[in-house]
């Protein structure tokens, strides 16, 4: 029989490395191509690796609770299948990529914290300079005095990367001549120690756990990075939620899943997107990438109060009937933690449904790199004015409160208006794809 090493597959958009959280196949035993054989944690998803081939898994590389790379070998499974010269050069060519991207980031990284670890934190007159902005100044010879002038366009007025890469191109545009050295007030000499407020003896202390780090290193993450403003609008939806009701136990009944309002709301939400498109973009320095699918991801809550984001790729290309599937499909499945990394990866624009929870509204915080993200409230019967023929009248009506969190560096309120607007309209004469 021929050995075959399983390495460990690309995990998604960014992902480097992976923890083998617990080997669901014991040494020896037979594994079938596509069985399941160990499950892996990365810092976005929890995941199962496949099997490549039909065989006996003879040997385990990798074990519980270590870190490995992509590309390397996590297991050794015997098969009768042979592999051809072409196919392992191509997977060495495509592990040796892998590692020499890795490697680049590393040595990045390193660079990044050997510049920084002697500089102070702040400026003279007490601005926050992250240890990335800090390698900036080391690199171009910025005086902690220059820096100081500068408008800081981060949270609290933080100094970012694009301040200090602005101010250095308007340097060499202005042919200025970089500081030669940095002087010595200019590194730190010691270390402060911040004492932090302890607890009492009847405080239940609880460390947070993996996932939920990783939730609050990106949210204050976002929150540095873009300038969040939020919108809000109501819709009536009243014609919306008497369709559906007319409708849900004959849809479960023919398609096997329940039409909530979620797939409703990314089906309008798609639509908007179409026709303002500069919603659907990214930002990596002063650049804007238009992106060219709609990719909508859905905050799902998990049963230990975390959360994560399933995405529906390309949301606009698919009709009703489809994006109910894909919703159950992936709620269902992120609660039992068996998304695929790439199914957590590639999303465009954030929904949050704050209505689940019979919250009326709120302020999402974006999903980086996207621009927006769209929070939909509780439909409620409200008395509200109704315009008629023979005048205006009050009413019950079904009504909903929509709220846009946009970055406000690529997205005027003037733009979040239209937008809001266009998606108030669609969902109030809502009328359904369902072919």
């Amino acid at each position: 029989m021929a050995r075959m090493n399983i390495l460990l597959p690309a995990m998604g958009e960014g992902v480097i490395e992976a923890t083998i959280n617990k080997w669901l196949v014991k040494p020896g035993s037979s594994v079938k191509e596509d069985d399941p054989i160990v499950e892996v944690a990365t810092d976005k998803v929890d995941s199962e690796v496949p099997s490549p081939a039909d065989g006996i898994l003879a040997e385990v590389k990798a074990a519980e609770g270590s870190v490995v790379k992509v590309g390397e070998v996590i297991a050794v499974i015997e098969t009768e299948i042979q592999t051809s010269v072409e196919e392992e050069k191509k997977i060495e060519n495509e592990v040796a990529r892998i590692r020499e991207t890795i490697t680049s980031i590393k040595k990045e990284e390193k660079e990044v914290e050997e510049l920084s670890h002697d500089l102070k934190s702040r400026t003279p007159s007490g601005k926050f300079l992250s240890p990335l902005v800090r390698s900036i100044i080391a690199k171009e010879g910025i005086s902690y005095d220059e820096a100081d002038k500068i408008q800081g366009t981060g949270m609290d007025g933080r100094i970012t990367k694009d301040d200090i890469l602005r101010l250095v191109e308007s340097r060499k545009a202005e042919k200025i001549p970089p500081v030669v050295s940095i002087s010595d007030e200019q590194v730190q000499k010691e270390t402060k120690k911040v004492s932090q407020p302890g607890a009492s003896e009847k405080d239940e202390v609880v460390e947070m756990d993996r996932v939920r780090k990783l939730i609050a290193e990106h949210m204050v993450m976002s929150k540095r990075t873009s300038a969040h403003v939020t919108s809000f609008i109501d819709a009536d939806v009243t014609r919306l939620v008497n369709w559906r009701n007319s409708v849900k136990d004959k849809f479960q009944a023919r398609e096997g899943v329940k039409l909530t309002l979620t797939p409703i709301f990314i089906d309008a939400l798609a639509k908007a997107l179409h026709d303002y498109p500069m919603l659907n973009v990214s930002v990596e320095g002063t650049s804007i990438i238009k992106k060219k699918n709609i990719n909508i991801g859905m905050a799902t809550a998990l049963p230990d109060g975390n959360l994560i984001v399933p995405v529906i790729k390309n949301a606009n290309e698919k009709n009703l009937t489809g994006l109910a599937k894909a919703v159950s499909d992936l709620a269902e499945r992120a609660r039992n933690n068996k998304l695929k990394p790439d199914e957590i990866t590639g999303g465009t624009f954030t929904l949050t449904n704050f209505g689940s929870y019979n919250n009326l509204a709120g302020t999402p915080i974006i999903n980086q790199p996207q621009v927006a993200i769209l929070g939909t409230g509780a439909v409620r019967k409200m008395p509200a004015v109704i315009e008629t023929s023979e005048g205006d009248v009050i009413a019950i009506r079904h009504i909903m409160i929509l709220s846009l969190t946009y970055d406000h560096r690529v997205i005027d309120g003037a733009l979040a208006g239209q937008f809001l607007g266009r998606l108030k309209q669609i969902l109030e004469n809502y009328t359904p794809d369902l072919a």
